[in-house]
């Protein structure tokens, strides 16, 4: 008759499962050992009146006596509880009963390292206290490490306070709390170098991220300029800015940005497109205002006389701006009785001049103007005569009469 097979355990009992159960502690039981002067990560398993049992993570367990845990206050011990992380120092790896002998007290000048350390490998942001500076920038002490903000890195409002050339920084600066991003941490030289600037970049990343998604296209929002260069000016809409592109800043032919906006000026503008993909925020601040050319016959009649300021010559004339933005020419042969050459024989550009409108066509953006025509002795011509006006001719007068 056969017999079942025997369980791992009776086998184990007669010797023929030995490696079977050597295999499962290699499995289950860390091949880890510990070592004086380990710092380590534990979780407590145990509080009472003696200290602290730890699960290492290694072979051994650990024993945080009381005497080990002086650094703390009773308010800080009574807060330790059951599956809590604690970093501590290995003083010896075996006690009498097994169990490795690990100080808190040692550890906590670690402590703030592991913290910092963690964070700068999971890109976190950290917040530090301002505690002095010197010539290079602000000296930071965060998790109970000292570190160094350079004065690159430093773009807050602590960047306002800070005095260079080594003077005592203005009143407010010692003491100010910062955020900043980790970019260098090496505990044997005891050096941390830190950047606002990083931390600055990454919340504004996030901000235009969720702007980017609550934006659209032809709403009206009120920002501040952030800063203007040759190409256009950049509106801070809450954290995330948006490009006013130098075309749309304005109707008016302009030259410079710093014409219609200046830095830190609140202005409304008009949401021109957002590209979600690339986070590109394009806006306009003269879609806010009307198209001049699409009102110009509310405004000028032809026969009208107008200022006008010369803005550009060529060889065939001479550009000149009106109020509003609206750009016209005064053709070469519109700008004396006699013959000219080349427009800069009469007119210069800044010049003001009153002109006479002669040409209105607002689909193909174009306005014709005169000087010659408010000369003395000079006469309009057939096309530009209007309903009324007073010709001469065979030295008599008629009116110039338009059929019904």
């Amino acid at each position: 008759m056969t017999t079942q097979a025997e369980s791992p355990a009776k086998k184990t009992a007669n010797g023929s499962g030995a490696a079977t159960m050597e295999s499962l502690l290699d499995q289950f039981v860390p091949s880890k050992s510990l070592r004086r002067g380990d710092i380590i990560d534990g979780v407590v398993m145990a509080k009472g009146a003696e200290g602290l049992l730890v699960n290492t993570g290694y072979k051994s367990e650990g024993v945080v006596p009381t005497r080990e845990m002086k650094s703390l206050d009773p308010e800080q011990v009574e807060k330790i509880k059951v599956g809590d992380e604690i970093i501590a120092y290995v003083i010896a790896t075996e006690s009498q009963d097994g169990s490795a002998v690990l100080s808190i007290d040692r550890a906590r000048g670690e402590q703030g390292w592991r913290v910092l350390e963690k964070a700068m490998e999971a890109n976190e942001t950290v917040k530090g206290r301002i505690v002095g500076s010197n010539r290079g920038g602000a000296v930071v002490e965060s998790e109970g490490v000292q570190g160094f903000i350079p004065l690159s890195q430093l773009v807050g409002p602590a960047r306002e306070l800070y005095m260079p050339g080594g003077e005592a920084p203005r009143e407010g600066f010692v003491g100010m709390s910062v955020e900043f991003k980790i970019i260098e941490l090496n505990r044997r030289r005891n050096r941390a170098i830190f950047s606002e600037r990083a931390a600055m970049q990454a919340w504004k990343q996030v901000q235009k991220m969720r702007l980017v998604q609550e934006l659209q296209e032809g709403e009206v929002r009120r920002g501040r300029v952030a800063g203007i260069s040759n190409f256009g000016a950049f509106v801070d809409l809450g954290g995330a800015d948006g490009l006013i592109h130098i075309s749309e800043l304005s109707w008016e032919p302009i030259k410079s940005p710093e014409e219609v906006v200046k830095p830190g000026q609140e202005i409304d503008v008009y949401v021109l497109k957002v590209d979600r993909e690339s986070l590109k925020i394009a806006l306009s601040l003269r879609r806010l205002q009307p198209e001049p050319w699409v009102e110009i016959q509310k405004k000028y009649v032809v026969g009208q006389v107008v200022k006008g300021t010369i803005t550009k010559l060529a060889n065939f004339g001479a550009f000149a701006k009106l109020e509003g933005g609206i750009e016209g020419l005064i053709h070469i042969s519109e700008l004396g009785n006699t013959a000219i050459k080349h427009p800069k024989e009469v007119v210069q550009e800044g010049q003001e001049l009153e002109l006479k409108i002669i040409r209105i066509e607002p689909e193909r953006r174009r306005l014709g103007l005169s000087l010659k025509q408010l000369l003395p002795g000079a006469e309009a011509s057939p096309e530009q005569l209007a309903e009324g006006d007073t010709i001469r001719g065979s030295g008599i007068e008629e009116i110039l009469e338009k059929p019904q």
